[in-house]
């Protein structure tokens, strides 16, 4: 039995003796502790469960797709929901099988820790994944092609990633039309990889690791199956007696390995190819089921691999325009300046579902009279528009602070007026504060808040209060009010915790909730150095369903003691 932080005996004792998988959640939906039935039937060690989310990391369909968090029941019972029980549940395990459950959960109250949620689960024979339209035989009606078809386009169009995009594809096909489905990509610099070799095994989607990996180069010279097919020239038929003969490519000698592991007796390999290229090569082959591939077999999986072949290009265009705004990203977030007395740290999680880049910003920088500016902004958008706003507001504070000696309330009022003329910024929100000592040697905050979610101070002794005066609205709707100032001193060990508010914000839940549960956790992690105390800030207070991205910067007061 393994779990996190400091559980009592008696509960790790009595989830040990279970004769039942059982795991503790916590309040977001992390596993807090794991029983070691659990860890056999998910085939995962706790260490790759403790501290993870449950439902992103093991709730699947019968298909092995996510399951969208509003349609668990499992999730609905965290924490502080009604029992629930049922045997609809399929569990990702870690050998990239499926594991299908019958499953109970229910809060449980542990002493004086936050409310948790009690699962109990245990395999649960059924059919497999995809047997209610998969014949033993391979042979499919013309009804169940054209269903087929169907499936495809949509399970395919529906992700913009492509590894799930793949593995999407492979469900579809094994057992319907094959016992084995190897995948190989083409890469940069014309390179390949196989991706994956996949073969149904007792109900699920069992992979071959030791098969998958790098190939060697497609020779243009080459006229076997798998090397046509990369070139993007022919669909062919293949058998092991194709790669009998002496090899003439170090592909041929791979394929030769290949159905000497697998045993099939006959394969079909089509090209995946999009508009403007050739993205790959789809294998289908059989060793348990008897029969031959056909011209009709052909057919239906060329149309397949169309639809499969848009779908990757679909998705290689997302990931490109990712990367650069990745790239982007990188560059528009600042270095953190070496001020004695204050050590910062800063962290960016971009939203899961957008193109990685987005409007929560921070910065931090040494005026000209010592003084250090501290800044957290949030551009509404998670696009390239978004990103581009957030630069033009983050370089023109920089500009007004640095060369106007002025509180923070003045330097905002500036920025007010000349967010009228900036097109890419529709809403905008901001608290912009200054750091200095004061004539008696204390650490003195003062600051302005435009519409931002209030910064949070926390003592060494673990005392938080959210600063909340020196309010404002958002940035450039009524240019022409004064804004408010506020300051407060810092003693010595308090950090500073400036934030967007996807730290706080989660559907289902108020701000004040939010609000209270970063307080809290802020409060009980003021020991830990500033590194430590923001990484696990972090991981406990941002919402397991948040799909905003999250812009955090701690900055810690430690004086030099008196020599």
């Amino acid at each position: 039995m393994t779990g996190s932080g400091s559980l009592p005996d008696a509960i790790t004792r009595a989830l040990d003796a279970l004769g039942t998988g059982a795991c503790l959640l916590d309040e977001q939906g992390l596993i807090i502790a794991v029983n070691t039935r659990a860890e056999h039937l998910l085939a995962r060690p706790a260490s790759e469960l403790i501290g993870q989310d449950a439902h992103a990391l093991l709730h699947r369909t019968r298909h092995g797709h996510p399951v969208p968090r509003a349609q668990c029941r499992i999730q609905q019972s965290v924490p502080d929901g009604p029992t629930q029980q049922g045997e609809d549940e399929w569990l990702a395990r870690g050998d990239a099988t499926l594991l299908p459950v019958a499953w109970l959960a229910t809060p449980c109250h542990i002493g004086d820790r936050p409310p948790a949620t009690l699962v109990l689960f245990h395999h649960a024979q059924r059919p497999e994944p995809n047997a209610h339209s998969a014949p033993a035989t391979g042979r499919l009606t013309e009804l169940e092609r054209l269903a087929l078809l169907a499936e495809t386009t949509t399970l395919l169009t529906s992700t913009l990633d492509i590894h799930e995009a793949l593995r999407r594809l492979i469900t579809l096909v094994i057992p319907r039309l094959a016992d084995w489905a190897v995948i190989d990509l083409i890469m940069e610099r014309d390179e390949v990889d196989r991706f994956a070799v996949a073969h149904a095994a007792k109900g699920t989607v069992a992979f071959r690791e030791d098969l998958q990996g790098p190939m060697p180069p497609v020779p243009q010279e080459s006229q076997m199956p798998l090397s046509r097919a990369l070139r993007g020239v022919a669909s062919s038929f293949a058998g092991p007696e194709t790669y009998q003969g002496p090899p003439d490519s170090g592909i041929a000698v791979e394929q030769r390995r290949l159905f000497e592991a697998t045993g099939m007796h006959t394969a079909i390999m089509v090209p995946l190819r999009s508009l403007h290229d050739v993205l790959g090569a789809l294998t289908l082959g059989r060793a348990d089921q008897p029969e031959h591939f056909t011209p009709a077999d052909t057919a239906l999986l060329q149309d397949i691999a169309r639809r499969a072949s848009l779908a990757l290009e679909n998705a290689r265009l997302y990931q490109r325009q990712r990367k650069v705004a990745e790239t982007m990203q990188r560059h528009l977030l600042p270095r953190l300046p070496r001020t004695p007395g204050r050590s910062m740290t800063a962290r960016y999680l971009p939203a899961p579902d957008a193109s990685e880049v987005g409007g929560d910003w921070y910065d931090a920088f040494t005026l000209t009279d010592g003084a250090t500016a501290l800044a957290i902004g949030d551009v509404v958008g998670h696009d390239l528009d978004a990103a581009a706003g957030m630069a033009q507001l983050r370089n023109m504070l920089r500009a007004y602070a640095l060369s106007q000696q002025k509180p923070p309330s003045k330097i905002v009022e500036w920025l007010d007026r000349a967010t009228l003329d900036i097109a890419e910024v529709a809403m905008a929100t901001l608290v912009f504060a200054r750091m200095s000592e004061n004539n008696a040697g204390q650490c003195e905050l003062s600051w302005t808040n435009a519409g931002h979610p209030p910064p949070l101070l926390v003592t060494h002794e673990g005392v938080a209060r959210y600063l909340t005066d020196g309010h404002g609205i958002l940035l450039g709707v009524t240019p022409e009010r004064v804004r408010p100032d506020a300051t407060a001193q810092l003693p010595p060990g308090a950090t500073l915790l400036l934030y967007t508010d996807g730290l706080i914000e989660s559907p289902g839940h108020s701000l004040d909730e939010g609000l209270e549960r970063l307080r809290r956790h802020a409060a009980s992690l003021a020991h830990r150095p500033l590194e430590p105390f923001t990484d696990e800030l972090l991981a406990r207070s941002r919402p397991p369903d948040n799909d905003d991205d999250v812009a955090l910067l701690a900055v810690r007061y430690e004086p030099a003691p008196p020599s």
